[in-house]
């Protein structure tokens, strides 16, 4: 006999607030582990979280970019940022377009070469060699990993609209974008131990590497030379290795290997 009405409706029903309850459960334990901890500990919970979910969202989004979920709206954000009546030509004034090549340039690994090696250099003249290494290590492991991926991964590049620059390797996830959160973020970080208990100065520093961030992995997009899942992805990727890198080099200084706190 076939089951009595509802009792299908109440299953799911009943899962359903098994699972609320079980979500609100964990925040909740999350928050007093927040509010209950010093401010490194509740910094180390913070990176632990981004880290945990920014691997979920980055698995769940590959997932979504290999089935072609996600290829329709690809397009359509690369189409509308195109004139409709001549795809090679962007929207926007006429600087627009050499002002997005200026921006992604801030993205190559020819500039975050240059400006890690500088900053390294600064690091080691101060005296500091746990940042050094914290800083080069972050660089050099996020480039194999995102080599990796993108090997991984073999996604051609977007062919919808003409390419206004120059790119190689495959499309998934976008090097500018990863590396630019790897490098930028951990600047960021950096410089805001020069900050002191200053927390506006702190702010700024942080938000100024995520907006140069943002804007590299944007200008990809409107040059078309990566899809924007393949920016979102990037993102996503700097986010976590950028701040599972900071998680390693705490641990390595509470140890002692590394002398200065990151």
């Amino acid at each position: 006999m076939g089951a009595k009405p509802g009792v299908w409706d109440n299953t799911t029903r009943s899962t359903a607030n098994d699972g609320v309850d079980g979500a609100a459960g964990v925040a909740s334990g999350i928050w007093n582990a927040l509010r209950n901890s010093s401010g490194y500990q509740r910094a180390q919970i913070v990176r632990l979280l981004i880290v945990l979910l920014g691997t979920w969202a980055f698995l769940a989004l590959a997932h979504e970019m290999r089935i072609e979920a996600t290829q329709d709206w690809d397009e359509s954000v690369m189409r509308a940022v195109r004139r409709v009546d001549e795809p090679g030509v962007p929207i926007g004034p006429g600087w627009l377009q050499d002002t997005a090549r200026d921006v992604t340039a801030l993205g190559g690994y020819s500039v975050l070469i240059l400006l890690v090696t500088m900053t390294a250099g600064f690091l080691q003249l101060h005296g500091k060699r746990g940042e050094t290494r914290f800083l080069v290590g972050a660089a050099v492991s996020g480039y194999l990993v995102g080599m990796a991926l993108k090997a991984y991964f073999v996604r051609p590049r977007p062919t919808v609209v003409p390419q206004l620059e120059l790119a190689y390797q495959t499309s998934f996830p976008s090097g500018h974008s990863m590396m630019s959160a790897i490098i930028y973020l951990t600047l960021g970080a950096l410089l805001t131990q020069f900050a002191g208990n200053l927390p506006r100065i702190r702010a700024y520093f942080l938000l100024c590497a995520l907006f140069l961030t943002g804007v590299v992995g944007i200008s990809r997009v409107y040059l078309g030379v990566h899809y924007p899942t393949d920016v979102l992805a990037g993102w996503t990727a700097g986010l976590v290795w950028a701040n599972l890198c900071a998680l390693i080099a705490a641990r390595l200084q509470r140890r002692g290997v590394i002398e200065e706190e990151i």
